[in-house]
């Protein structure tokens, strides 16, 4: 059985002002379907332009991505982003609804009786069913996150990319949006490769978590998430097994930035 995601050699080069840099340089690793898989590396190391290479936004250097096979060249149709600047992504002079609707207006063929379900299903989901006539701005940064988690939910992806995307939100709203990413990957049987610069977010939520190299960036390290399929802030963390995990990534991060 072939993978879901397959990352194989990829490079990624920009050059521009006489300047050439390598952000990527020989990434290879797999994903199989229905698996959550974390990103973790040290600060500069490549993740964002990785995930854009996956997603089909940027065409890399050199290697492929095979998503069930196929080789992405562009957006996927069975694939949606999660970025971490939500402001950016929401558009404020559309109502909630609205927003979480709009990609929906591309994906044929789809009626707009079951378009309007498929945006209320997706915010029930995120617990907006409430919000959906506001605006983006009447809303905290955590709310509006989470209407970017139902604008993809409701486009009903088989791969969702998360870059980042509790960066900009406090400690409590973080932890909420944690575990209202792994109710949701157990109860739609998503595949989803969530990016983070946070060590602790990476081993609480993954099931497995690949370890980046300094840029120009490796897979230095695979490791199996081995803690309990249900997991809570409160225990999980305190876990001694969570704490040798979070101590062994960070091992291997300090050794990426030594380039050991």
């Amino acid at each position: 059985m072939q993978p879901l995601l397959a990352v194989s050699g990829l490079q990624k080069v920009y050059e521009g002002s006489g300047r050439r840099v390598e952000a990527v340089r020989d990434l290879t690793f797999t994903i199989e379907p229905g698996e959550l898989v974390c990103l973790v590396g040290p600060s500069g190391c490549g993740k964002t332009t990785l995930l854009k290479c996956v997603a089909g936004l940027l065409t890399p250097t050199g290697g492929e991505v095979l998503l069930e096979g196929r080789r992405v060249s562009g957006p996927p149709p069975g694939m949606a982003v999660v970025f971490q600047e939500y402001g950016r992504s929401l558009f404020p002079w559309m109502r909630v609804r609205e927003n979480v609707e709009l990609p929906l207006k591309q994906k044929s063929p789809l009626s707009r009786a079951r378009r309007r379900e498929l945006v209320a299903e997706a915010l029930e989901s995120v617990g907006l069913a409430d919000a959906a006539g506001a605006y983006p701005w009447q809303l905290s940064g955590g709310m509006q996150q989470r209407v970017a988690i139902a604008r993809a939910l409701a486009y009903e992806p088989g791969v969702l990319l998360m870059d980042e995307p509790f960066a900009a939100v406090d400690a409590q709203t973080r932890a909420d949006l944690e575990d209202l990413v792994r109710r949701l990957w157990r109860e739609r049987g998503m595949t989803i490769l969530f990016v983070t610069h946070d060590i602790d977010e990476a081993v609480y939520l993954g099931e497995r978590v690949l370890v980046l190299s300094a840029s120009p960036t490796v897979v230095q390290e695979q490791l199996k998430i081995d803690l309990p399929a249900e997991r809570d802030q409160l225990h999980t963390r305190v876990a001694p097994r969570f704490a040798e995990l979070r101590t062994h990534v960070y091992e291997q991060i300090q050794a990426a930035k030594r380039g050991s």
